[in-house]
């Protein structure tokens, strides 16, 4: 295993998605999710963390902690029954303490589990133990602050919903001659950028590698690009970038306004990455201004994306990202 991450990063992330629902908000009939004063469109941090964890688990057959897990009754395991899976096959676990098991599942999460060792987590404990020989339950938790933290997703541009009516393959009701209808709510395009902080002090911690590091550029790209379900389908990564500094506890921060989008059709209009050029003037400003505090800029562009960084100063070291 590679070595515990010691400098801080910044990236940025771009996606683009059409003809679906990034991100449908559960309390308003799953709608897309659009701030109503500013028509930009919202996707959460947790849903890019569920692409990135459900992309490790299935497609790198990477073990991880927080995933749905359903009993032969078809209950699902809460949060507190999954920390006990930690505990098996550990002997002579009925004469050992509260907090010594506490350490127990603690070290084995975060040795096997590489979301906790990306993001973190709260583990609810419930814990038998022995005392004056008799059993009793013992709860508390495991805190574990994330080094990757993520800011909410933001579209670089307004964007308008369209509500969308069908006809389903099945009668509505037995003996019925008409179908069911659906309904919808989709966006036809949007452009979303995310921003986020690899945190070397709380790495520490989770003990997250270079090789994690490593898993969360492809679980953000290749994980985008193949969330292949029916609300998903169509989303692509278009711009990953990472930020790695050689300067103790030090960020630029907000590199992701530093991004503008420019295009000759109104924002509501646009339908395609073609239809838009990213200016990162600002951004390249910002990287030069700092560039005796960046060790190295890694970055990835996908196809039909127009960026220009050639203004970025010779002394900083550019890397392509690249996937196995």
């Amino acid at each position: 295993m590679s070595e515990v991450i010691k400098n801080r990063s910044e990236l940025v992330f771009l996606y683009d998605i059409k003809d679906a629902n990034p991100n449908g908000d559960p309390l308003d009939e799953n709608k897309p999710r659009i701030d109503e004063e500013t028509g930009i469109n919202i996707v959460t941090d947790v849903r890019l963390k569920r692409t990135i964890r459900d992309y490790l688990m299935n497609f790198k057959k990477e073990e991880i902690f927080v995933r749905e897990i359903t009993d032969e009754a078809g209950k699902i395991q809460d949060a507190k029954l999954r920390a006990k899976d930690f505990l098996k096959e550990v002997a002579d676990l009925g004469q050992k303490g509260f907090n010594e098991q506490k350490n127990i599942i603690k070290d084995k999460i975060v040795n096997d589990c590489i979301d906790v060792r990306l993001f973190g987590a709260t583990i609810p404990l419930d814990l038998s133990i022995k005392e004056g020989g008799k059993s009793k339950n013992v709860t508390g938790s495991i805190t574990l602050t994330g080094p990757v933290q993520f800011r909410m997703g933001r579209s670089l541009h307004k964007v308008e919903m369209k509500h969308v009516k069908g006809t389903g393959a099945f009668a509505s009701k037995a003996g019925a001659t008409q179908k069911t209808f659906r309904e919808e709510d989709i966006l036809p395009y949007s452009l979303i950028s995310f921003y986020g902080i690899i945190n070397e002090n709380a790495a520490r911690h989770t003990r997250l590698t270079e090789d994690d590091e490593a898993s969360l550029l492809d679980g953000m790209w290749s994980g985008t690009k193949n969330l292949i379900s029916r609300s998903k389908a169509g989303q692509m990564p278009r711009l990953l970038l990472k930020v790695n500094y050689k300067e103790e506890n030090y960020h630029i921060g907000d590199l992701d306004r530093r991004i503008k989008l420019k295009s000759e059709k109104r924002e509501e209009e646009l339908r395609d990455i073609s239809d838009v050029t990213l200016d990162a003037t600002e951004l390249v400003h910002a990287l030069n201004e700092n560039k005796d505090k960046i060790e190295s800029v890694d970055i990835k562009i996908g196809d039909r994306v127009t960026i220009d960084f050639s203004g970025l100063d010779s002394s900083i070291t550019q890397n392509e990202i690249s996937f196995e």
